[in-house]
């Protein structure tokens, strides 16, 4: 059985901790750009909702630091970075479109994903931060889509990396609504992870979002932190996270 949180008064702000890996990467600028854009949306929706906000970049500080960070928030959020080591995983060293990974990240925001299981404490993980979720809960990646997938825009760079696509979120009413969403990935689930449901799918079959059967956990794999789409889009699933913590 999951152990509950220890009560805390109801009302006031919610404190959030999100997540993401560095504040710099000098041989990869434009990836350091783009991910500081998204950042700035994360932080801008959970700001708007009136929320104490943490950016905590897990990479740079031991394990140990992202747990406290995280036992110190009310929710958590995992967002975007480097594909996962595929050593977590069981997956190929070598693998098309691989490139740097972040052991010292994979393990914090795995350390993360199990303490807030264990406590109940509500998370989003965002695109990677969803397969961390899959990965932690023993599930496998898809490790490229494939240079005809749909998933990821083939000429742009910088924001132009995104591309447009509607997905089946009957399953998460919260997600996307009406409106497109932004996605940019090579990876996605393969095998799902122990007490995962999928509740969104791609028209191609891609998982596009997941929930945990029994406990406040949730990924979904779109950029809802897009600028363009972060105060509708990442809002609806931030106030799905503040429910989930006022009724914990």
């Amino acid at each position: 059985m999951l152990a509950r949180r220890s009560a805390r008064p109801t009302g006031g702000s919610v404190r959030a901790a999100l997540f993401h890996l560095r504040t710099e990467r000098p041989e990869a600028r434009e990836f350091q750009d783009v991910l500081d854009e998204l950042n700035r949306g994360a932080l801008r929706a959970a700001t708007l909702l009136g929320w104490q906000t943490r950016l905590f970049a897990s990479a740079e500080a031991p394990v140990q630091a992202s747990l406290d960070a995280a036992a110190d928030a009310d929710v958590v959020v995992l967002l975007g970075g480097e594909d996962i080591d595929p050593q977590r995983y069981g997956g190929a060293a070598d693998y098309p479109g691989g490139g740097g990974h972040e052991p010292d990240a994979d393990a914090a925001h795995l350390a993360v994903i199990e303490q807030a299981l264990a406590r109940r404490q509500p998370l989003l993980g965002v695109c990677r931060g969803l397969q961390v979720v899959n990965v932690a809960l023993g599930g496998t990646l898809i490790q490229d889509l494939g240079p005809d997938s749909a998933h990821r825009s083939a000429a742009g760079a910088g924001m132009a990396r995104f591309t447009t696509a509607r997905v089946n979120a009957d399953g998460l009413p919260e997600a996307a609504g009406a409106g497109p969403v932004y996605c940019s990935h090579h990876q996605a689930v393969d095998r799902l992870g122990s007490g995962l449901q999928v509740v969104a799918r791609a028209p191609d079959g891609v998982v596009e979002a997941v929930v945990h059967t029994r406990a406040p956990i949730t990924g979904v794999q779109w950029h809802p932190e897009h600028p363009a789409v972060a105060e509708t889009q990442l809002t609806r699933l931030l106030r799905r996270l503040e429910a989930q913590h006022r009724n914990t």
